[in-house]
This record gives C-alpha cells, sequence and structure tokens, in this order.
C-alpha cells in the first residue's frame, strides 16, 4: 500500500477527530469511575531502545481496579497509527468498561516509534510482565492476563501475542524474570499485516520508509502465528477502508490453521473506529468478547 504525505496528513485528521468525538460521546460513562486510577512509569531511569542498548526516555500506564475484582487483567493499546495515541475511547473509556465487569484494566501508553521499531512492543511485553509481578497486590490471576488493541493499537497487541519470550530467570529485576505472553488477546479493526494489505501509515511510522523484506515479514503478525499463540477474539468491520478487514480475516486463518482457540466477528457496518465508539458494531464486539472470555473460563458469564 503506497502511502504519500497528502493522505497520511488525512489520516491523522481523521483520527485526531475520530478520538475527539470518541470523547465527548463516552464523557458519561467516563464520569462513572468506581476507584481512582494510578498513573505510574514503565520504566526506571533507564528504559530499553532495542539491541541491548538504554537511554532516558519512558512510557506509562494508568491501572484502574474494579471495585470487585473477578481475577482477570486486560493491558490497552490505543491506537494512533504508530503517531500518535488515542488515549480516550481506546484507553481509558476501555478501562472502565473494564471495571464494570471486574477486569483490571491497564492503559498502556507506549512509546511512539519515530523511526525505533522496538520501542512498542518493548513497552507492551513490560506492562505483561508488570501485571503479572503485581498479580498478588492487584487481586488479580497471573494466568489471565490479556491485551486488547485497537487499529494500530492492535498491530501492537498482536505483536505481544506472537512475539513473546519466557523472561530470563537470572535478571536482578524480578519483572523481567516473567513471561510476557499474553493469555488471551482482543484485536479490534487491527492492523495485522505490513504487507499489501498493511495500513500505510502505521507501517510508515513503524518500520521506516524502506523496511528490509525480512523485517516487513517479522512484523506480518498473520506471519508469525504458532501453536502458542493465545486465543483470539478479532472484529473487524467489512466497509472499513482505512484499515481493511482482510487483516483480521489472514490473523483469523492463521490461527485457525494452527488450532489456536479464536473468534473472527465481522461486522456489517461501521467502518474505522465504529461509527464514533457507538451503536450496534460497538456494542456487539463488547458483548461477544465477554461471552468468548466467558467460554475460555477466564471470566464469568456477563
Amino acid at each position: 500500500m503506497k502511502t504519500t504525505q497528502k493522505s497520511y496528513s488525512a489520516y491523522i485528521v481523521f483520527l485526531a477527530l475520530l478520538c475527539l468525538f470518541g470523547l465527548q460521546s463516552t464523557a458519561l460513562f467516563a464520569a462513572d469511575a468506581t476507584n481512582k486510577p494510578e498513573r505510574t512509569a514503565l520504566w526506571g531511569d533507564q528504559a530499553p531502545i532495542g539491541d541491548g542498548k538504554f537511554n532516558s526516555s519512558n512510557a506509562f500506564v494508568t491501572i484502574y481496579h474494579p471495585a470487585k475484582p473477578n481475577g482477570a487483567v486486560v493491558v490497552i493499546c490505543p491506537g494512533g497509527g504508530y503517531g500518535m495515541l488515542c488515549l480516550g475511547p481506546e484507553g481509558h473509556d476501555i478501562a472502565k468498561w473494564l471495571n464494570s465487569h471486574g477486569i483490571t484494566g491497564i492503559v498502556l501508553e507506549y512509546r511512539l516509534p519515530n523511526g525505533n521499531r522496538f520501542l512498542p512492543l518493548l513497552d507492551a511485553q513490560r506492562a505483561i510482565r508488570m501485571a503479572r509481578n503485581n498479580a498478588a497486590a492487584w487481586n488479580c490471576d497471573p494466568k489471565r492476563i490479556g491485551i486488547i488493541g485497537f487499529s494500530a493499537g492492535g498491530h501492537l497487541a498482536s505483536t505481544a501475542a506472537t512475539h513473546f519470550d519466557d523472561g530470563a530467570p537470572a535478571d536482578p529485576d524480578p519483572i523481567n524474570r516473567l513471561s510476557s505472553r499474553p493469555d488471551f488477546a482482543i484485536l479490534i479493526y487491527p492492523v495485522i499485516s505490513m504487507g499489501p494489505k498493511t495500513h500505510g501509515g502505521s507501517k510508515y511510522n513503524l518500520l521506516g520508509g524502506n523496511p528490509d523484506n525480512k523485517i516487513v515479514e517479522l512484523y506480518s503478525n498473520e506471519k508469525q502465528v504458532t501453536a502458542k499463540t493465545p486465543p483470539s477474539f478479532l472484529a473487524h468491520a467489512k466497509d472499513d477502508t482505512l484499515v481493511v478487514p482482510e487483516n483480521s480475516q489472514m490473523f483469523f486463518d492463521a490461527l485457525q490453521a494452527c488450532k489456536v482457540p479464536s473468534k473472527y466477528l465481522e461486522l456489517p457496518s461501521g467502518g474505522h473506529g465504529l461509527s464514533g465508539y457507538r451503536g450496534p458494531s460497538w456494542d456487539a464486539w463488547q458483548t461477544q468478547s465477554l461471552e468468548w472470555l466467558s467460554s475460555l473460563k477466564i471470566i464469568t458469564a456477563p
């Protein structure tokens, strides 16, 4: 997919308006927070930037605790084309919705790549490990920690679901000793591929203007699915022209081929952002994702 500066600028304007509209349309729900959220830095004085290097950059998480936790945790990856973060409707409001069903929500303010493809995944992996490390303190189950992502955040979530490790047992940091594999993934109108069906702006921001073919394949997550990929739920509107639904279809097909428990909800309409984060298609993925989690025994029936 060829991306011009004009088309990418138009996408950024669209995304900014969509996020603003979403904030306005969910303002009443956003005011219903039960517990005060906790915002904390993800890293210490030095954060990894890939290739064994560190600098003083940082990412942040905001933890939303439900009044009656059921033990499940979800790390939330907002979209934004890897050029911005749509933190309201695809972040904080999702955490509050999860809280209303007893699920702890962790909004991830991941570092934008700006030419360094390692940064977002390092932050997502750290957030998953942090949740496992704090499971007892948060009244959570370290074996019920999932990830959800929207648009480019869906690419990040699917990357975390296909690029993970068991941790480093000898690491002096106890967080780094834990697995970064999510126990489940929920991917909503996600960017999945870096191939012909990708979203050009997300690919450019993550991998640069002329990435090596091996890097393109590595971050085309439909090609990275194995039998160890966690159970995954996908939802995508048939009329999404910004991130075409073939992204979800390819990932779902790969999951099915590897016999990974998975569900693909093909929505009849809503486009990208599902009609501004409201309406029948928005409600459908929320309802059916909870039912799917219940079928996996991750939560009780909603």
